[in-house]
C-alpha cells in the first residue's frame, strides 16, 4: 500500500522486484486521499536517493556436484519417464534433448501442454483425470521420474513412494519434494539447469536400451487412433470430443488456447493438439471456474497478432460473460468456443462418479449465447447439427470481430478417466441406485460410447474430413 506520494517509488520498485522474482502478481493499494495529494519532496533523512536500481538477474543454477549426482541417477535409470509443468515452457528444446538420450517418455501437466508438441514423438500426452492411458502406464512402471517446473497436485497419479528414483528441478524452494519423495533436488531455472546438465548424460545406443519409450510410443498411436474416432462421430447430440477436434483444426500455429474448468477441461486437454510456437493455459488446479474469457483477453491484448481462442464451458462462461463487451469495446477479435449442455457438467459427474450420490443442483435456463453476441457488438454462431461442426467453425474463426460459437452438445456423454477403476463404475451404479436422474439415458450413451470403441475399426466418419489443416501440418512434416 502507498500511504504518501513520497512513498510511491519504493512501493512500485519492490512491487515489480517481487513480480519479477516470484514470476507472479503484484498488487499496489493507493487510498483515494492519498492519490489526492501532491509530492512535497519531504522524504525521510534515511531514505537516499538513487539508492536502487533496476538490473535484474534471474539466472539461479544448481552446484555442479548435485548436477553430477542428477545425471547418475538417470544414467542408471531403465524406465525413466520426465514430467514436465508450466516451469519448462522456455526449455522445450532442452526437454527433448534429454529425451532423446535416455529415451524417455515426457508427461505433460496440464500447465505444460505446451512445453514440447502433442505431436512429438516423445509425448504421451496429459496426466491424471484428464490424461492418457500411455501416460498412466508410464508412470506405473517408471522406475526414474525426472519433474521439470511443476507441482502437479494430484500426486495418486505419480509413481508409489518408493517405486521410482526422483530428480526434480524448480526455481522455488519449498516446492522441492513436495508432491514426491526425489532422491536429488535442483533449484533453479529449468533451462539452464537442463543445458548445465545435457553434458553429463549418456546417449542410449541400442535398441533394448529404448524398449520402454517404443512400448509407449505404440501404446501412444492405438490412444491417438481411439481419440480420432471419438472426435470424428456423427452423432446427434453432437459429441463434446468433436467440438474440441473441430477446433483444434482450425488453430494457427501460433495460437493461444485459453480454457476454462469443467467437463470443457478434459475435451481441450486430449482433443485441443498444440504444437511449436503455440500456447495454452487455464486454472492449474483445475478449480476456478471463469477464467476463460479474461485469459483470452489478456492474450490478445498482449499479443495482437496472434489468435486468441477460449474453450470454455457454459457454466464459467456465465460468470464473467459480461467481459465479451469488453473485447468489443476494445475491438479485441477473439474467438469464444462455448460447450453448451446447460449444466455444470464437472460437478454432476463428480457428485456420481467420486461420491456415489445422484446429482443435486447442476442444471440451469438456457442462455441464446449467439444472440448475446450479436447485441454485445460481436458475431455470434451456433452449432446444432453434426455436419455443421466443421463449416461454422472454420466460418466463425475468420471473424475480425470478437465472436462467440456456441455448440449444443450431448449433456450425458461422460467424461471418462485414461483407466477405468473398479471404484468409478461402482459410484456410478450407486448414483443410479439413489435416483440420480436421466439414469437411464446415461446407461444408454455409457453402452453405446463402449459399442461404438469396440467396432471403431469398422466404421469411418468423414464429418471433419475436409476442415483438418492440423492433420495435413503434421502430415507434411512427417
Amino acid at each position: 500500500m502507498i500511504n504518501s506520494p513520497e512513498h510511491a517509488e519504493m512501493a512500485v520498485d519492490i512491487a515489480c522486484r517481487n513480480a519479477l522474482g516470484r514470476k507472479s502478481v503484484s498488487h499496489l493499494t493507493i487510498p483515494i486521499d492519498v492519490q489526492e495529494q501532491k509530492l512535497k519532496g519531504k522524504y525521510s533523512p534515511h531514505k537516499v536517493k538513487g539508492h536502487t536500481s533496476d538490473i535484474f538477474n534471474h539466472d539461479v543454477i544448481p552446484s555442479p556436484e548435485l548436477l553430477r549426482k542428477a545425471a547418475n541417477i538417470l544414467n542408471e535409470g531403465k524406465k525413466i519417464v520426465i514430467l514436465v509443468g508450466q516451469g519448462a515452457l522456455d526449455a522445450g528444446d532442452e526437454d527433448t534433448i534429454i529425451c532423446e538420450r535416455l529415451g524417455a517418455p515426457v508427461v505433460k501437466a496440464l500447465l505444460g501442454k505446451a512445453v514440447i508438441s502433442d505431436y512429438s514423438p516423445y509425448s504421451l500426452g496429459g496426466i491424471g483425470m484428464l490424461g492418457t492411458s500411455p501416460a498412466s502406464d508410464a508412470m506405473n512402471e517408471a522406475d526414474t521420474i525426472l519433474m521439470i517446473g511443476t507441482s502437479f497436485p494430484y500426486i495418486d497419479y505419480l509413481p508409489r513412494p518408493g517405486q521410482a528414483k526422483g530428480i526434480q528441478i524448480d526455481i522455488v524452494p519449498e516446492r522441492i519434494g513436495l508432491r514426491y519423495p526425489v532422491d536429488i533436488g535442483l533449484v533453479g531455472d529449468a533451462k539452464q539447469t537442463l543445458n548445465c546438465m545435457i553434458p553429463m548424460l549418456n546417449k542410449r545406443q541400442n535398441k533394448k536400451e529404448n524398449e520402454f519409450l517404443v512400448s509407449k510410443q505404440k501404446a501412444m498411436k492405438k490412444w491417438d487412433s481411439l481419440l480420432k474416432e471419438q472426435g470424428s462421430r456423427t452423432d446427434k447430440p453432437i459429441k463434446p470430443q468433436v467440438i474440441a477436434t473441430a477446433v483444434s483444426n482450425e488453430l494457427d500455429d501460433d495460437a493461444i488456447v485459453s480454457v476454462d474448468s469443467g467437463t470443457n477441461t478434459i475435451w481441450a486437454a486430449r482433443y485441443v493438439l498444440v504444437h511449436d510456437k503455440m500456447k495454452f493455459s487455464l486454472s492449474g488446479t483445475l478449480a476456478t471456474m471463469g477464467c476463460g474469457l479474461p485469459y483470452a483477453i489478456s492474450a490478445k491484448v498482449a499479443f495482437p497478432d496472434r489468435q486468441s481462442v477460449a474453450f470454455v464451458g457454459d457454466g464459467g462462461f456465465t460468470m464473467l460473460m459480461g467481459e465479451f463487451a469488453t473485447a468489443v469495446q476494445y475491438d479485441l477479435p477473439i474467438k469464444v468456443v462455448i460447450i453448451k449442455n446447460n449444466t455444470l457438467g464437472m460437478i454432476r459427474w463428480e457428485q456420481m462418479a467420486f461420491l456415489g450420490n445422484p446429482e443435486y443442483a447442476v442444471e440451469f435456463t438456457p442462455i441464446n449465447f449467439a444472440k448475446f453476441a450479436d447485441e454485445c457488438g460481436g458475431k455470434g454462431y451456433s452449432i446444432t447439427e453434426p455436419e455443421d461442426v466443421g463449416p461454422i467453425i472454420h466460418q466463425a474463426m475468420k471473424e475480425k470481430k470478437p465472436t462467440i460459437i456456441e455448440a449444443y452438445v450431448d449433456p450425458f456423454d461422460p467424461p471418462m478417466p485414461p483407466k477405468v477403476e473398479p471404484e468409478f463404475v461402482k459410484n456410478i451404479a450407486e448414483s443410479f441406485a439413489r435416483g440420480q436422474p436421466y439414469a437411464s439415458r446415461m446407461g444408454l450413451t455409457l453402452y453405446r460410447n463402449q459399442i461404438h470403441e469396440r467396432l471403431r475399426g469398422l466404421h469411418h466418419h468423414n464429418s471433419l474430413k475436409n476442415h483438418d489443416h492440423k492433420r495435413s501440418y503434421n502430415e507434411d512434416k512427417k
